[in-house]
């Protein structure tokens, strides 16, 4: 597949690891964030998860320059995307924020360029709408950490049409990904079937059928799960957790995504996991222990 020139729409954990991916195998990457700041932040990351990729030995030392040198970044949108074939939105789980974006990338990208959204749960099709070109916007979701999960799912809102989502699936593989279609309803399929299980797993803990530790271990030695749900929660953000489960009761109505009361009053708190340094465990560098709150 020749390489082309992508944007990547916001530098934190989803969009530094998106440029990471892109960068490493060739193409030429624009990464856009709100400040110098935040940039400097992106690219400290993805050139230290390249050393780890190189220490392991899955890529060559001379990977990690090449793929340095390929980014280039912005904190324009307008200055950013004018001669790009592919776009990826990878800011937080806001949909007034995706939607200001996409309405801004509408108005600046190429006509023919694709517009494609990271988003973990936030309607397609609505971002799609916000645009003059409808069937060139789609879901993109890879999975976190982007440089190691195989995944992405690939979500055809209303409106996409073939040719868009081929030219998706086709530039996943070349990165090295499994891509799996789906179409544009709450949750699409990960969070749909994840997000419910962690917040089920909250559940138990708030009404004290078992402790965390308990919970987790349930979890991984008898469903062979790598990591606990509580885990798993603090990994993704409790914050990102709640606004997922927010949308899929928006979406579906029905008593079984309604949040859990403990989490929501650990957002409340702050509480929000690994980012904040607590959630279900405290985390102290590689070292984690149960939270205080809920030690026997």
């Amino acid at each position: 597949m020749s390489k082309f020139k992508v944007a990547v729409i916001g530098g934190g954990t989803m969009g530094n690891g998106i440029a990471h991916v892109f960068a490493l195998n060739g193409y030429n990457v624009v990464l856009v964030d709100v400040s110098e700041e935040a940039l400097q932040r992106a690219l400290a990351t993805i050139e230290k998860n390249l050393r780890r990729q190189a220490k392991k030995g899955i890529i060559q030392e001379a990977d990690i320059q090449a793929a340095l040198n390929r980014i280039t970044t912005f904190t324009s949108i307008e200055d950013a995307v004018k001669d790009v074939k592919l776009v990826v939105e990878a800011v937080p789980e806001n949909k007034q924020l995706k939607l200001n974006i996409f309405k801004k990338l509408d108005q600046n990208a190429p006509v023919d360029a694709i517009l494609a959204s990271n988003t973990s749960s936030i309607p397609i099709t609505e971002l799609a709408s916000a645009t003059s070109r409808p069937a060139k916007v789609i879901g993109m979701h890879f999975m976190n950490p982007v440089p190691v999960m195989k995944l992405v799912e690939v979500i055809r809102a209303y409106q996409t049409d073939d040719e868009t989502t081929k030219f998706v699936f086709e530039t996943a593989k070349d990165l090295g990904k499994v891509p799996v279609e789906v179409n544009d309803y709450p949750g699409f399929i990960s969070n749909r079937v994840l997000i419910p299980m962690i917040n089920e797993a909250i559940y138990a803990l708030w009404e004290g059928v078992a402790g965390v530790e308990e919970i987790d271990t349930v979890m991984k030695l008898g469903m062979n799960h790598p990591m606990g749900p509580l885990h798993l929660a603090d990994f993704i953000g409790l914050d990102v957790v709640l606004a997922i489960l927010e949308v899929l009761y928006e979406g579906f109505k029905q008593d079984k995504y309604a949040p859990c009361p403990l989490l929501v009053n650990m957002v409340r708190a702050g509480k929000l996991g690994i980012k904040t340094g607590e959630g279900f465990y405290v985390y102290n560098g590689k070292e984690k222990e149960v939270s205080p709150a809920f030690r026997k």
